[in-house]
């Protein structure tokens, strides 16, 4: 028998075998009973509340394997193209074979839909103890759940074609054109408004004590953060006056994104971030710390320990289900017990990003050199490990796994086991496996529990944070930026988010232009691997520009080259892979060419 070293999530597990008898799946990956049978279904308690977990399945799970395809090798964050390359990459991405999941999501919202019209008949919820609230609250989180699932969809495809809020019959008329993205944001935040009238602000069992049996249910400090970033994208330059998207019309000639850029949209984005921070802050959320006597160390555990014990504290929006053994077995080094795969690579301009522990650029600092080797050991690396990893910030250590980093989780037997061997005849190189190793000599650390192995297996349950309060102090951040350039909340809630990881705190008398940089460098760093990049360099529309290019060369250290853990030949920043230049049709999907056929009054995003 395996051992299993897994944190056990008690009181969620009695919530789901309690509300769920007849399901054996959590609410996040449930599915509703045969569609033929609806009647008969909203009428049984059982049968009705299985088809309102159903809802919760589409919510991305951020940690999982094909959440990081998605998004982290098709931004200027990962590579894993030793196993596979998205169409996006190599510029072969067609209607045929888009990466959107839109076919899923408008399923998803269909069925929301249907709960709606159907849930107020079930007479044996109604006879329960607060009959009447549970079916409330379900119908809010229904409501809530078909905005998301558009908001998804627009973030992959921009202006999309909203579905009428019936459920649809075989004669209906399908044939529906893309509402412009003005009036997408509108209807979504209009949705997730009148869902907010009827949900709970947490689901507590006395008034100050949150409900461990209901994580990751719905509720107003939820709906509002989700508020705040729809409105903090609203604002972005993509979304915001874009005249390079003119073109893109629907078959009657409406323009679908706005040509005038309106600067009070920031303003409403900062209002709304702050509304979602002081709902937060004010039931119970903080930036999670652990205090030290070693300030670098605090910050240190302070970043790593953060996505198993401190998402009580920080999680806005937590997923409590979330396959993150994918995440660990395909991130890990080859050294780890078990034989971990470790072909996702990190590029080396992320890497490069990271500040030295002084919070100067490594451009900037006269501590840094890529050319001599480290004579002291540390809690983060061994003697021989080149001095470019030596004296960099807290997050660095807790992210970036390099050569002769000590390896995240649980070693192999044998001494060079407990540190990391990219080179190439090294435990973790090129010459040891046919794929299974990062291309750039870098992989990421993030969320790779100390603990991990899989042989023995252990891997320690914990959920997912889909939004978290350091999200909200950035989001805030950009947005007053944005819209009160030199306001002293800037620097109040960047520096927070600075601090706790262990940097000095950003002085004040930055320009706007200063200050907007090291916002998106902190969201660069801080939100890594959680999604947000692949959006965040289209939003901002800097794709294309040097240093958040998602095309052209990609650098890291030479893979097929040392012998040694201090051997200079491993050392060379070189060309680790290529990708298709940059072009327009790439910030947004395309719709799939079978939808396309369907519905003629659908226009495609120019490109495709």
């Amino acid at each position: 028998m395996k051992k299993i070293n897994k944190i056990k999530f008690i009181t969620f597990c009695v919530f789901l075998s309690a509300l769920f008898v007849a399901c054996e799946k959590d609410y996040f990956d449930s599915q509703p009973d045969n569609l033929l049978s609806v009647d008969k279904i909203f009428t049984n308690r059982g049968q009705t509340e299985r088809w309102w977990a159903g809802l919760f399945t589409n919510i991305p799970d951020i940690w999982d394997q094909p959440y990081s395809y998605q998004y982290g090798i098709t931004s200027d964050e990962l590579d894993a193209s030793n196993w596979t390359n998205p169409g996006i990459n190599s510029g072969a991405i067609t209607p045929d074979g888009t990466p959107s999941n839109f076919v899923a999501l408008y399923e998803r919202i269909r069925l929301a839909t249907i709960f709606l019209e159907r849930v107020d008949g079930n007479q044996e919820i109604l006879e329960q103890a607060n009959g009447a609230e549970i079916i409330k609250h379900y119908k809010a989180e229904a409501r809530f759940l078909r905005a998301y699932y558009y908001w998804l969809m627009m973030k992959q495809l921009g202006p999309v074609a909203i579905a009428p809020l019936v459920s649809a019959l075989p004669g209906d008329d399908f044939q529906i054109p893309r509402s412009t993205w003005d009036e997408c944001v509108n209807f979504v935040l209009s949705e997730i408004e009148k869902a907010k009238l009827e949900l709970p602000v947490d689901y507590y069992l006395d008034g100050t004590t949150v409900d461990g049996t209901k994580i990751g249910r719905i509720n107003k400090i939820i709906a509002t953060a989700l508020e705040s970033q729809i409105l903090l994208y609203h604002a972005s330059p993509l979304f915001n006056g874009n005249s390079e998207l003119a073109d893109f019309k629907n078959l009657d000639g409406t323009v679908l994104f706005n040509q005038v850029y309106d600067a009070n949209r920031w303003v409403k984005a900062a209002e709304k971030a702050k509304e979602a921070i002081d709902i937060a802050e004010s039931n119970g959320k903080s930036l999670y710390k652990v205090v030290d006597a070693d300030p670098f160390r605090a910050g240190f555990l302070s970043c790593r320990n953060l996505y198993w014990d401190g998402w009580r504290t920080e999680g806005i929006w937590v997923r409590p289900s979330t396959n993150v053994y994918q995440w660990e077995t395909h991130t890990s080094p080859r050294s780890t017990a078990g034989t971990a795969y470790n072909g996702i690579a990190v590029v080396q301009s992320l890497v490069d990003e990271y500040r030295m522990a002084d919070g100067k650029k490594i451009t900037e600092s006269t501590n840094y050199n890529e050319t001599s080797y480290a004579t002291t050991a540390t809690p983060y690396y061994v003697v021989g490990t080149n001095a470019m990893y030596a004296n960099r910030e807290p997050r660095f250590y807790t992210q970036i796994t390099f050569n002769g980093a000590l390896n995240p989780g649980a070693a192999k037997a044998g001494t060079n086991n407990s540190r990391v061997e990219f080179f190439a005849s090294g435990t973790s190189g090129k010459s040891g496996s046919a794929r299974d190793w990062p291309k750039t000599g870098y992989s990421p650390r993030k969320n790779i529990h100390p603990t991990f192995s899989l042989s023995p297996a252990v891997n320690v349950d914990r959920p997912g944070m889909l939004i978290r309060l350091a999200e909200l102090y950035l989001n805030y951040a950009e947005a007053l930026n944005e819209s009160s350039p030199g306001n002293p909340d800037i620097l109040n809630y960047l520096n927070q988010i600075k601090t706790r990881a262990g940097l000095p705190a950003l002085a004040p008398g930055l320009t706007q232009a200063e200050m907007r940089n090291e916002i998106r460098h902190e969201r660069r760093i801080e939100l890594s691997f959680e999604g947000h990049r692949y959006f965040d360099v289209r939003r901002w529309k800097i794709a294309d520009q040097p240093g958040s290019n998602q095309g052209g060369a990609f650098y890291g250290m030479d893979m097929s080259k040392g012998s040694a853990l201090n051997d200079p030949a491993f050392h060379q920043r070189t060309i680790s892979f290529s990708r298709a230049a940059w072009q327009r049709k790439f910030y947004f999907m395309p719709y799939g060419q079978n939808e396309m056929d369907r519905n003629k009054k659908l226009v495609q995003f120019p490109g495709y």
